[in-house]
């Protein structure tokens, strides 16, 4: 990650509370979590990466729920990313859900959206079971996980009602997403024009693909690239965004090493001037503003999961 100044301690904690993944900024050690899941590895599909840990927040009614997805560049990272000020939402009466999914280069796009998916899919399933509101689902991540939260949430619902598993039957719809870091598109030839080509040789993304960089500029690959950008799915019913960044804004330096900009705000000006177009509700900050991320986002899920209660 290329930054012009020192991290923040804010920022650093940010980038270890969402395990943000570019591979160019050494990782602080993460802040622990102290709450014990009341589910732990729970598979939710047949893959060893196939599990989730679920906290759930003590209520007479279905509570909502936030599903926390990792990040990692499609190729690392844990649900054990998941960090305390998420946790904070049991006491408001939301549920927390993390999960894992497969990595690539074992698997490509879109195997890892709808490994998360599908996670979202089991909650909604067991839903009952585990005193949820199947109506009321965030998501959260960082970098990979919030490209993928912004997939599921803006791709219209992938329920197959006539599926023999009963998982996918259930809806993928979520209700609101706050991400750090995020990728609205992972289109390197779009990821060139807004940011820079440094940005679109993250190494990462060729794993994604599995594709190298010569083969970019193939029709083929260029319908590839618009099926996994989040913002192609985009459209007037879509759900409320809060989006939060920290590299350095502003122009990448011409000698800018690969995946240098993967963080870039400029995705989320673009994300915002299309969701503002249709009307949506889309609040992009950063650390130059001197946000609270962690308090933003959990009062955006208290504002969209339980009316600002």
């Amino acid at each position: 990650m290329n930054i012009s100044r020192p991290p923040s301690v804010l920022a650093a904690l940010l980038a270890s509370f969402l395990l943000l993944g570019a591979g160019h900024a050494q990782k602080p050690a993460r802040q622990p979590v102290s709450a014990a899941p009341d589910l732990a590895n729970e598979h939710y599909g047949p893959h060893e990466r196939n599990v989730l840990d679920l906290w759930k927040a003590k209520s007479d009614k279905p509570t909502p729920l936030v599903v926390f997805i990792h990040g990692g560049g499609f190729r690392a990272g844990s649900k054990e990313g998941i960090s305390q000020p998420l946790l904070a939402l049991l006491e408001k009466g939301i549920s927390v859900m993390a999960i894992n999914y497969r990595f690539s280069p074992e698997v490509t796009f879109p195997a890892h959206y709808m490994d998360s998916a599908r996670a979202i899919q089991y909650a909604r399933r067991h839903a009952k079971e585990w005193n949820l509101d199947p109506k009321r689902i965030g998501a959260t991540g960082g970098s990979a996980g919030a490209g993928t939260s912004l997939w599921i949430g803006f791709h219209d619902d992938m329920a197959d009602p006539g599926n023999a598993d009963p998982v996918l039957r259930e809806s993928t719809r979520l209700s609101c997403m706050a991400v750090l870091g995020a990728q609205s598109t992972y289109d390197p030839i779009v990821i060139t024009e807004w940011i820079g080509e440094a940005a679109a040789r993250h190494p990462a993304l060729e794993g994604f693909y599995g594709l190298t960089w010569d083969q970019y500029h193939t029709p083929a690959a260029r319908e590839l690239f618009r099926k996994a950008a989040a913002i192609t799915y985009l459209s007037k019913d879509d759900p409320a965004v809060y989006a939060f960044y920290s590299e350095a804004r502003g122009p990448l330096p011409a000698n800018a090493k690969p995946g240098a900009g993967i963080h870039h705000i400029n995705f989320g000006i673009k994300l915002k001037e299309q969701m503002d177009k249709l009307g949506i509700e889309c609040t992009v900050r950063h650390a130059d503003e001197k946000a609270n991320p962690a308090q933003e986002m959990n009062d955006f899920f208290v504002k969209h999961l339980l009316g600002g209660k």
